[in-house]
């Protein structure tokens, strides 16, 4: 296995920042930058054998250090969104930073994405891993307790891209991570993504308000636009007169996951006509979030001077249930002192038959 490091920019006090390359022995590569801890690209053989970017994003550090979009971000301390911006633990309060609306998203505005990592390469036996690690300090974002925190990127043999996350911390706290990647796979230059088709192993998503903030109920996808459990294209119920549909503007919500809690397995998948790419995502964790770019600004640049916009791509987001730390039949995401978040997320890459 081969990786590349390569000085790719500084940050505003002038701190270099890098640029990571794995690449395996199919010639399937990625990179990341040690700015955010991002995934940059993901360069795959579609059904000619030609290499395909599929991963939205910029070429420039200083892309990065805006990045509204959270491109290939790993988001926490909690992924998604917490209700009102306040929580509890052990009967204290806590409150973050109102910035969607009255609510938190993503653990903003002080985001993990816009921090310099720590990297570190090794050689593993099931491919080489970059290990990025970054120290969260009491109070950080408005969350409890000193973390320590490591997202590993691995590429094996088999071209799957293996997400790891590990956090400790000296007092009970939120422990919620995902990765915000945008896929397109025509390529992330390939335009309207909708015609992709997308399956996912779930029955029920958690149903939610205006505010994207779920009520407490698991809604059947049976009969719905929100059924993915038969392989279908994104777009074929997009439009409908349904409510979630109209209150995320879109796909923007949480499948409560079919498989056994803990266990790695299989739980959606997307294919490209055009470009036979198949991506499956497998995870241990609860819920996945399928978000369809609904509020991606139109005209944007992205790498190569690509214009993106809204559905030109899409995001599996593995994750705990948004507002999960304050609706307590949900599964919990609270990390208690001295014990060890440890989760697994994989996008593996292949071409159909």
């Amino acid at each position: 296995m081969a990786y590349k490091k390569e000085l790719w920019g500084n940050m505003p006090d002038g701190s270099e920042v890098y640029l990571y390359t794995l690449e395996n022995e199919n010639g399937v590569s990625a990179s990341f930058t040690d700015l955010g801890a991002v995934w940059v690209t993901m360069e795959v053989p579609d059904k000619t054998g030609q290499k395909t970017d599929v991963v939205l994003g910029y070429d420039s550090v200083s892309g990065y250090l805006d990045n509204p979009p959270h491109f290939g971000a790993p988001i926490g301390r909690n992924a998604n969104r917490i209700a009102n911006a306040r929580f509890s633990i052990n009967g204290r309060e806590y409150t973050l930073e109102a910035n969607d609306g009255v609510n938190n998203l993503h653990s903003g505005p002080d985001l993990y994405h816009r921090r310099l990592w720590d990297a570190q390469i090794e050689e593993t036996e099931q491919g080489t891993s970059l290990h990025f690690s970054l120290f969260s300090p009491d109070g950080d974002q408005g969350f409890p307790g000193n973390a320590d925190i490591t997202v590993t990127y691995t590429l094996t043999p088999d071209d799957s891209l293996m997400l790891s996350y590990h956090m400790i911390c000296d007092q009970d706290t939120v422990a919620n991570f995902t990765n915000h990647s945008y896929f397109n796979l025509d390529g992330h230059d390939g335009g309207y993504a909708m015609k992709q088709r997308v399956w996912i192993d779930g029955d029920t998503y958690t149903r939610a308000d205006e505010g994207s903030i779920p009520t407490g109920e698991f809604t059947p996808v049976k009969g719905t636009p929100m059924d993915f459990t038969v392989m279908k294209t994104i777009e074929q119920d997009l439009s409908e007169d349904y409510e979630a549909l109209l209150l995320g503007k879109g796909y923007d919500h949480n499948w409560v996951l079919n498989h056994p809690d803990g266990e790695i397995s299989l739980c959606a998948a997307a294919e490209s006509d055009k470009t036979g790419i198949r991506m499956e995502v497998y995870t241990d964790l609860p819920g996945m979030q399928f978000y369809t770019a609904n509020f991606l600004k139109e005209g944007m640049r992205g790498k190569k001077n690509a214009v993106y916009g809204k559905r030109c791509c899409y995001c599996f987001e593995t994750q705990y249930y948004p507002n999960a730390v304050n609706i307590p039949e949900f599964p919990s995401p609270v990390l208690k002192a001295g014990e060890e978040y440890n989760t697994v997320t994989i996008y593996k890459f292949s071409v159909t038959e």
